[in-house]
């Protein structure tokens, strides 16, 4: 089960005028964005191992990003990254796993092999094919042109009865897919009047199941600013 909710007040997004934390002080810091599909993975996964108090949020505003945080904090200068134990780890997919391994709270991964299989062999592996599939759609005919990828996880979400989620019950690979599926969700609908679950009765339920998990309720973005995000990015 998920930690119990709790009512976190968001701080301000740190930018060019800001000074940086007392950094490698022993606290341990999650650097996110608020609109960043990919920090948003870990955010969730702190927030359902009930972490808040182990993991302190500091947003980044990456259209002004101060300059000690790439010299300081994560030379890639992106986020995620967390400060934890004297050392900074980025790349949102191995820190979803690190911050499952490492911290207490809830297990997100199953036990079943053939559930560990599925997820590692298979979904995880096409997530990057699945964004690029939805991204690229977006030049040209959408709706036709995204309809497989959707399809794809419909299918996935076939694979075991057992819950609503990809590997039946709550897990990485459904927080490695919700901050993207969501904002695919908004986009083609303001954009094309298009709903990504028409025909796909287990990707609606599946999006209404992950809606009532508060960790995951906290971290979602205000839709107005996906739409203009993305119309700014494929628009050129």
């Amino acid at each position: 089960m998920a930690a119990a909710t709790v009512n976190e007040h968001l701080p301000t997004a740190l930018d060019a005028t800001s000074e940086p934390p007392p950094l490698f002080d022993g606290t341990t810091r999650l650097y996110i964005s608020y609109t960043c599909p990919f920090a948003q993975r870990v955010w969730i996964t702190r927030n359902y191992k009930g972490l808040h108090d182990n993991i302190k949020l500091v947003p980044i505003n990456l259209q002004n990003r101060p300059a000690w945080y790439k010299e300081k904090v994560y030379h890639e200068n992106k986020v995620p990254a967390l400060e934890h134990n004297g050392k900074i780890i980025g790349e949102s997919l191995d820190l979803i796993r690190y911050v499952d391994s490492n911290f207490e709270g809830p297990s997100l991964r199953p036990d079943d092999p053939v559930k560990k299989e599925f997820a590692h062999g298979e979904l995880i592996p096409y997530i990057d094919t699945f964004n690029k599939t939805v991204y690229t759609s977006f030049k040209g005919d959408a709706v036709k042109e995204a309809s497989p990828a959707f399809d794809h996880l419909e299918n996935a979400l076939h694979k075991f009865d057992d819950g609503p989620f990809f590997l039946g019950q709550f897990s990485l690979v459904d927080i490695a897919y919700i901050p993207f599926v969501e904002r695919f969700q908004i986009f083609f609908s303001a954009m094309w009047n298009y709903d990504i679950t028409t025909g796909r009765p287990k990707l609606a339920k599946w999006i209404e199941e992950l809606n009532k998990i508060d960790a995951y309720k906290s971290t979602k973005p205000d839709p107005k600013v996906i739409v203009e995000t993305f119309k700014a990015l494929f628009s050129r």
